[in-house]
């Protein structure tokens, strides 16, 4: 059971009387998505047999390729590919990295080394199934400042294949890149060549900001249907959405080559993929709102919180500076506890699958590692950086908060 002090919850709603008008801003952009979503409902004639899918090969699966033009409607995009065999954003990304690039290649990221789940992929860590294994070229350039380095940028454009960005900051020191910062290096690197393709991880970015990337000139967009667009509806899959051209070469590496988007039965996905999309607006907007409540208090006992509680949000991830292992692990234990499932159980510093250091997860979630679902997790490793994502609902987001901070204080 929760155990939350009075002064806690007094301190809490005291923080959230202070967010009226950045709440009643999230409120208008969750308000233009739902909008946006429901006219491309109406004008693709969703109906009810659109919600049960095929199995087998999947032919012609009416409800799966509608639910790619919604998606494609929606980001303003040529083409979708909306799939549950993608089994994380990181795996959809990976699927692109290789359906797009071809040896002797070469791709750079100008947003620094990508979050640790790419690491084996691009050859990074050694992998013998890497990019690199088969040829394919990689460099990274370095923020500058929170921002683009566009001197480096411009000096690394000749015989580039792709541009490489990651949105959000992984478990990094760095801020998120907001539309306008991208919207900024793509029409620079657009007026140098035309013909580089831009990448964009939009993971945890969808329905934040009134514009996605494919608006401000991105070519392929991807995301994960466990965070933001599947509203803790979605147990698995992730969408791309992009140039046709590209989303054809993207889904012949998922499915086969001559077959691509013909192919793949949805069985019971089409339902789950288009409630979590329907419910999302609300969802993210609740999240930012647990996000933006959450700095203010935090901030008020002495911690240091990324993006501040003044700042504009790209995505729904908070940084929490702890200072020490002792905090991390002790924050986790009590997110733990007041989720609501597994609530009982504690969570443990240990070596994961991608990651080069131990990491903490705490996530009492009905989906196992869905980051829409109050969660956080951390690399245990200095400065000690908690990061936080998700809230289903604000009501149960503002809870956990008060009944971590009745036991965690300064």
């Amino acid at each position: 059971m929760l155990n939350i002090k009075e002064d806690a919850f007094r301190l809490v709603n005291e923080k959230e009387n202070e967010l009226v008008e950045v709440f009643k801003d999230i409120d208008e952009v969750s308000l233009l998505y739902s909008k946006k979503i429901l006219d491309a409902f109406h004008k693709y004639n969703l109906n009810e047999s659109d919600l049960f899918g095929t199995n087998g090969y999947g032919f012609n699966d009416i409800g799966r390729d509608k639910i790619e033009s919604i998606y494609s409607d929606i980001f303003s995009s040529e083409d979708a590919l909306v799939r549950r065999e993608f089994i994380s954003g990181s795996h959809a990304i990976s699927t692109c990295l290789f359906g797009l690039l071809r040896p002797g290649d070469t791709f750079v990221s100008i947003t620094g080394t990508p979050y640790d789940t790419m690491h084996e992929v691009i050859g990074i860590r050694d992998n013998d199934s890497s990019l690199k294994s088969f040829g394919i070229n990689y460099k990274e350039i370095d923020l500058i400042d929170n921002d683009f380095n566009y001197d480096e940028i411009k000096k690394s454009l000749g015989n580039i294949k792709m541009i490489y960005i990651q949105r959000s900051r992984g478990y990094s020191t760095r801020e998120s890149i907001g539309i306008n910062k991208l919207e900024k290096v793509i029409k620079l690197i657009k007026d140098i060549n035309n013909d580089i393709i831009i990448f964009v991880d939009n993971c945890y970015c969808e329905f934040v900001e009134r514009k996605n990337p494919i608006e401000v000139g991105a070519d392929v967009c991807v995301g994960s249907l466990i965070k933001n667009l599947g509203a803790g509806i979605c147990t698995n899959g992730a969408y791309v959405v992009g140039k046709k051209n590209l989303i054809h070469l993207i889904s012949e590496r998922l499915t086969l080559p001559g077959e691509g988007k013909d192919v793949g039965p949805s069985l019971d996905s089409n339902k789950m993929f288009l409630l979590g999309l329907y419910f999302a607006p609300s969802v993210v907007a609740s999240s930012l709102k647990i996000n933006y409540l959450t700095s203010k208090v935090m901030e008020s006992l002495g911690y240091i919180t990324s993006p501040k509680s003044n700042e504009e949000r790209s995505d729904i991830v908070l940084s929490i500076y702890l200072e020490n292992e002792e905090n991390l692990v002790k924050f986790s234990k009590l997110l733990q506890s007041s989720g609501p499932v597994n609530s009982n159980v504690t969570p443990i510093p240990s070596e994961m699958p991608g990651y080069d250091s131990k990491v903490i997860m705490a996530s009492p979630s009905f989906t196992q590692g869905s980051s829409i679902e109050l969660s956080c997790d951390a690399p245990l490793r200095e400065p000690y950086i908690l990061y936080l994502q998700g809230g289903l609902t604000y009501e149960y987001g503002k809870l956990a908060l008060a009944n971590i901070i009745s036991e965690l204080k300064k």
